[in-house]
C-alpha cells in the first residue's frame, strides 16, 4: 500500500483520537450543564409535578372501602344489586367481623366518610354500628343479618348495600361523575336531584365571567397600552409605574378595598347619589354577586394585560401609520388595517395570561362574589378544605385544568402560539 492511500488520524494533545476526545468533552460539557439546572429540575418536579401526579390518581383512587372492610367487599361480589333483595347471611357476617375490626383500629370512620359523601346518613349508621360491635363475639353472635338490623333499621335497606358494592372498586369514576352532577348508581350512571346539581353551572359560570374579565381586561387595558408606548419615556416610565403600583398592595387588602367600595353604603354608591345618578332609596347591589367579582377581578387582572400589549406595542415603528396616512387612510383605517394587526400577538399573550389567571382565582370570588359570583375554584377549596372530599375536589381540578389545556390547544390552533409574543 503506497503512503498516499492511507491517512494516519488526526489525534488530540493527549493521543487519542481527536474525534473521540470531542465526543468525550462535549458529554462532559453536558454533564455539567446537566448538574446546573438539576436544581431546578428537581425543584419543579417536587413542587409542581408531583403534586399535579398526586391530584390526578386521588380523583380515581378509592382504595378505602376495600382496604376497610375486605371480607364485606368479597361477600359482596356474589351479590346482584340489581334485584332489589338485600343479601345473605354471609355479607351480614363478613361486614359484622369487619366492622369490629375497623371500630377497634378506630378507622370505621374514614369508610363512614367516604360512602356519606354517596349516600347521606352512613357516617352516622358507621358510627352507631361500630359501638356495638365492639361487644360482638364473631363465632357464637349470630346470626348477624337480624343483629345489624336491630342496631339500626337502615341495614334492611337494599340501597345502603348498593352503595357499599358500587363504591368498593379500588379505583373510580365516581368522582367524576359528581363533578358533572352525575353519580354511580347499580343501574348505572343518573343525574344527581335537581337540589344537588350545581357543579356544572360553576364550571359554566367560570367560563363565562374569566372570558367577560377577560374582555374587559382587553378593553381597558389596549388605551393604556396604547398610551404607553406612544408617549415620551419620561411620562411613560411614570405611567408605568402606576400600573404596576397595585403590585406593591396586598392581594387580600386590593380585594378587600373593593368590597368596602362596592358595598351598598360603600363609596361609589354614596359618590352616584351626591352626583343625582342614583337614588338614595335605590343604591346599586355591587358586593356578592357577579357584577362585584368581574369588577374587582378586572381591576386586579389588568397590569396583566396591558404589560403584554404594551411591550409589542412600543416594538411597532409610528412611520407605519404615517405612511398609511399619506397614501390616503384615514386614521381609523391606518389603525384597524396597520396598527391593529400587529398587536394582536401582545393582545393574545394578555389574554391567555388573563384567562388563565381568571379560571383559578378563589380570595377574590370568595369575598366579593357571595353565592352569586364564586368560582369552581371555590368549590374546590370547599371539597379538599371543609367537606374533605379530596377525591372529588381533585376531579374537579382535573376537569379544570384538561379544560384549561384545551383551550390553549384551541387557540394554539386558530391563532399558533408562536405568533404569541411577550415583547421584543
Amino acid at each position: 500500500m503506497s503512503a498516499s492511500s492511507y491517512t494516519a488520524p488526526i489525534l488530540a494533545a493527549d493521543g487519542t483520537p481527536l474525534k473521540k476526545s470531542l465526543s468525550r468533552a462535549l458529554r462532559q460539557q453536558k454533564r455539567r450543564a446537566l448538574m446546573l439546572i438539576a436544581p431546578l429540575l428537581i425543584f419543579i418536579f417536587v413542587a409542581f409535578i408531583m403534586p399535579i401526579v398526586s391530584m390526578l390518581f386521588r380523583s380515581v383512587e378509592n382504595d378505602i372501602v376495600a382496604n376497610t372492610l375486605p371480607q364485606t367487599v368479597m361477600a359482596l361480589q356474589s351479590w346482584d344489586a340489581e334485584t332489589g333483595e338485600l343479601p345473605g347471611e354471609d355479607v351480614y357476617a363478613a361486614f359484622a367481623s369487619d366492622i369490629k375490626i375497623a371500630a377497634k383500629a378506630k378507622i370505621h370512620t374514614k369508610v363512614g366518610l367516604r360512602l356519606n359523601y354517596e349516600q347521606s346518613g352512613i357516617a352516622s349508621l358507621f358510627k352507631k354500628t361500630a359501638r356495638k360491635a365492639k361487644k360482638w363475639d364473631m363465632e357464637t353472635g349470630g346470626p348477624f343479618k337480624e343483629k345489624l338490623i336491630g342496631v339500626h333499621k337502615n341495614w334492611g335497606k337494599t340501597e345502603i348495600w348498593q352503595t357499599l358494592k358500587i363504591h368498593s372498586s379500588r379505583y373510580t369514576t365516581g368522582y367524576f361523575l359528581n363533578a358533572i352532577d352525575m353519580r354511580k348508581t347499580a343501574m348505572g350512571p343518573q343525574r344527581q336531584a335537581e337540589d344537588k346539581q350545581i357543579l356544572l353551572l360553576l364550571f359554566q359560570r367560570t367560563l363565562i365571567m374569566s372570558l367577560v374579565i377577560t374582555g374587559s381586561c382587553i378593553l381597558l387595558g389596549y388605551p393604556v397600552a396604547w398610551l404607553l408606548a406612544n408617549v415620551p419615556v419620561r411620562q411613560a416610565n411614570l405611567l408605568l409605574i402606576l400600573v404596576l403600583l397595585p403590585f406593591w398592595t396586598s392581594l387580600l387588602v386590593r380585594t378587600s378595598a373593593w368590597k368596602v367600595m362596592l358595598q351598598q353604603q360603600g363609596v361609589i354608591n354614596d359618590l352616584l347619589v351626591q352626583l343625582g345618578m342614583v337614588a338614595d332609596g335605590a343604591r346599586l347591589v355591587m358586593i356578592n354577586n357577579q357584577t362585584g367579582t368581574i369588577v374587582a377581578m378586572t381591576h386586579i387582572l389588568l397590569p396583566f394585560m396591558i404589560l403584554p400589549m404594551y411591550s409589542v406595542m412600543q416594538t411597532i415603528p409610528p412611520t407605519y401609520l404615517r405612511a398609511a396616512k399619506s397614501l390616503g387612510a384615514t386614521d381609523w383605517t391606518a389603525f384597524w388595517r396597520v396598527y391593529f394587526p400587529q398587536t394582536v400577538p401582545g393582545i393574545g399573550a394578555g389574554s391567555i395570561l388573563v384567562f388563565i389567571l381568571a379560571i383559578g382565582y378563589y380570595i377574590t370570588p370568595e369575598i366579593v362574589g357571595g353565592t352569586k359570583g364564586v368560582f369552581i375554584s371555590n368549590r374546590i377549596a370547599y371539597s379538599i378544605l371543609k367537606s374533605l372530599n379530596w377525591g372529588l375536589g381533585a376531579a374537579l381540578a382535573t376537569i379544570l385544568l384538561v379544560a384549561v389545556l384545551i383551550l390553549y390547544w384551541a387557540y394554539d390552533k386558530m391563532v399558533g402560539i408562536d405568533n404569541v409574543k411577550l415583547g421584543g
